[in-house]
């Protein structure tokens, strides 16, 4: 097939192109200079001009607590309009085939854990992160909307939870968790700090995949689209505290020091486990384990950011 994919230079789409090489499917990967996806027309015109057989909608506007509470406009009207636009190029394009990545950020903040697919919009969003929260949720139900329209529409969502890996962002003020601890930490080692804060009690718990097993996933629903459910997590369906993760970067760090937990500080939701039921049912399990992944991407950090 031929496949457009959105967000090729994000951790996500990079991840996807490297697995692409052992793939037989031709893949466009425009730069945003090429394709300007908050430019309605120039979606259209790109859309009905190249006429890929399928459209893979990784793109967005990412980063942590820090980056959603300072950019809520940005994190709501850019990841909106996006969405918005290619989805809605792809159905007057005529494709049969839309992958949507959307995010667990979707699901209500005090809804039971683990979270099924089937809570969107059954309760209050988490404020820290909502305005990304509300534009997932409008390319998601677009989605359904589309096909509910027309059957022969398989525009189909996933709904991954937190990813971190290699081509990770490690930008102190915007990127996930865990590339910033592990920054926060080498930095502390080569410093000779003896001391980290933690934003809260450290006792949220969180559930990241290794964004490689994503990219596999990805290409594993492409060989069975048309049997993947319309909304579906992916995930490892089990979750650690934030100080579990601390510890696992610094055991992979090889940080000494001691960690001081700042109570003052935004934690955002106290779990968000997704429900792994249909993703079993689908037939496919995620293949790296944290202590591994971490591993790989501190290599990936000294190789790309520390090679002064």
């Amino acid at each position: 097939m031929k496949i457009l994919l959105t967000g090729a230079n994000g951790m996500v789409g990079k991840n996807i192109l490297v697995f692409a090489k052992s793939y037989q499917h031709e893949f466009l990967s425009p730069s945003s200079t090429e394709l300007n996806l908050l430019d309605e027309l120039s979606v259209q015109e790109y859309v009905r001009t190249n006429k890929p057989d399928m459209v893979i909608h990784a793109a967005g506007i990412v980063g942590g607590i820090q980056a959603n509470m300072a950019q809520p406009v940005k994190f709501l009207v850019d990841n909106m309009q996006m969405g918005l636009n290619i989805l809605t190029a792809a159905n007057d394009g005529g494709i049969g085939k839309v992958l949507n990545l959307s995010s667990s950020c979707m699901y209500p903040r005090e809804a039971l854990n683990p979270l099924s697919e089937d809570l969107i919009l059954k309760g209050e969003l988490e404020p820290t992160n909502e305005g990304y929260a509300l534009a997932k949720i409008t390319s998601t139900r677009l989605c359904e909307y589309i096909r509910s329209e027309n059957n022969e529409r398989l525009y189909k969502t996933i709904i991954p939870c937190n990813l971190y890996g290699c081509f990770d962002k490690f930008d102190p003020n915007d990127s996930h968790m865990i590339p910033a601890v592990i920054r926060k930490l080498d930095e502390a080692k080569k410093n000779n700090q003896q001391e980290i804060d933690i934003w809260g009690n450290g006792e949220a718990r969180r559930e990241f995949m290794y964004a490689e097993d994503l990219a596999d996933f990805v290409f594993y629903a492409i060989d069975n689209f048309e049997k993947m459910p319309q909304n579906l997590n992916v995930g490892l369906g089990k979750d650690y505290t934030i100080n579990e993760y601390y510890q696992a970067v610094a055991d992979v760090v090889g940080f000494r020091g001691s960690f001081k937990h700042d109570l003052s500080k935004p934690v955002g939701m106290k779990q968000k486990l997704i429900d792994d039921k249909k993703l079993k049912e689908f037939g496919w399990a995620y293949k790296t384990e944290l202590k591994i992944g971490i591993q790989k991407t501190y290599e990936f950090y000294l190789r790309e950011y520390c090679n002064d």
